[in-house]
């Protein structure tokens, strides 16, 4: 796994929008204050061409011209680190006009994000062999204040902060609007980890980081860009800590989707389960809840499974290395997870 260097002060911070872009509110006032912040904490910054693009469907621009802005930022050496502007919805349709084998060639790239952005963070793992982080989009840095998950990724950014905690508490309901695009999380409700081991016990389980949005990575599974099989392979030793969330999945879809994906073969070296709250937290359809949704589909793999974590779209999240080397500690109510540049044969496990 090939490992970018960290930035530090006087850097230059790319922004790209190979999603959606900051064009309306509240994600254009967030955006700006983020940009002030970056400059603040000494950093300089540079925007793609697509930062407040609008004339795409489900994403900035065209799909061509999010690839070729994503490319070429990627390529530039007057930036040192890419973060993405946004979610959104077909970022899916610009990876036919992404050059993997070259950004394999090139000197790797941090890239940050998170929801639609699974497609580029899954596939620079899986198919150029290079750590991303599953972490904030551009707007969340212009929160007033900074909650400490923000803090976590800009500490990660730098390379001064390797091991994520759960926060205590996360948001049920967003006071980010129009009117307030500023607006820091509102957490209100108290973190309570499930699982589908004895609760209060400790555990300790390790493997390679991998995974994002089940809404994204549904789309992959079965196309030229579905790499897993070889990943798996690559990786044995280690095994797979598959991380994973959703976003607009209902609880079937996200049964329907974990299904698929096991059956693809996805999960085959499997050392645990990350999940994160999902965006239909709370919800029940005919009986089924997000945990059985989870549960009846993973639970043949018999190995830890860890649910309404602090990943993905309900706020907060611990930013993630994907493809980085975990070791995921629980002990009752609280989780940690460590993230190494090693393998277990480097690391001599």
């Amino acid at each position: 796994m090939r490992y970018p260097s960290f930035i530090e002060k006087g850097n230059t911070i790319g922004f790209v929008a190979p999603s959606f872009g900051c064009a309306g509110e509240p994600y254009y006032s967030a955006f700006q204050n983020s940009l002030k912040k970056w400059n603040a904490l000494g950093f300089k910054t540079e925007l793609g061409f697509n930062c407040y693009a609008s004339d795409g469907v489900g994403i900035s621009s065209s799909p061509k011209k999010c690839a070729a802005e994503f490319m070429e930022y990627y390529k530039k050496e007057t930036n040192q680190a890419l973060i993405s502007c946004g979610g959104g919805e077909l970022m899916c349709e610009i990876l036919e006009y992404i050059d993997f084998g070259q950004l394999k060639r090139l000197p790797p790239k941090w890239f940050m994000g998170y929801s639609d952005n699974t497609n580029l963070i899954f596939l620079l793992a899986t198919l150029t062999d290079t750590a991303a982080i599953y972490g904030p989009n551009a707007g969340a840095f212009g929160m007033e204040p900074w909650h400490a998950s923000i803090q976590d990724a800009y500490e990660l950014l730098q390379g001064k902060k390797f091991e994520m905690q759960n926060y205590p508490m996360w948001e049920k309901e967003s006071l980010k609007d129009e009117q307030h695009p500023l607006a820091a999380y509102h957490v209100t409700e108290p973190f309570v980890l499930h699982t589908n081991k004895k609760e209060g016990e400790s555990f300790k389980i390790e493997g390679r980081l991998l995974g994002g949005c089940l809404d994204c990575l549904s789309h992959l599974r079965g196309t030229k860009f579905d790499k897993v099989k070889e990943f798996n392979q690559k990786y044995e030793d280690d095994g797979i800590l598959w991380f994973l969330e959703s976003c607009d999945l209902n609880v079937f879809e996200m049964r329907r989707t974990l299904w698929s994906l096991k059956q693809a073969g996805w999960f085959d070296t499997c050392r645990g389960f990350l999940i994160g709250r999902p965006g239909v937290q709370g919800q029940i359809i005919a009986g089924l809840d997000q945990y059985e949704a989870v549960l009846s589909i993973l639970s043949d793999f018999d190995v830890p499974i860890f649910m309404d974590l602090d990943i993905g779209h309900v706020a907060p999240m611990m930013p993630l290395i994907c493809g980085s080397y975990g070791k995921v500690t629980v002990v009752g109510n609280d989780c940690c997870i460590a993230m190494f540049a090693v393998t277990r044969k480097e690391e001599g496990i």
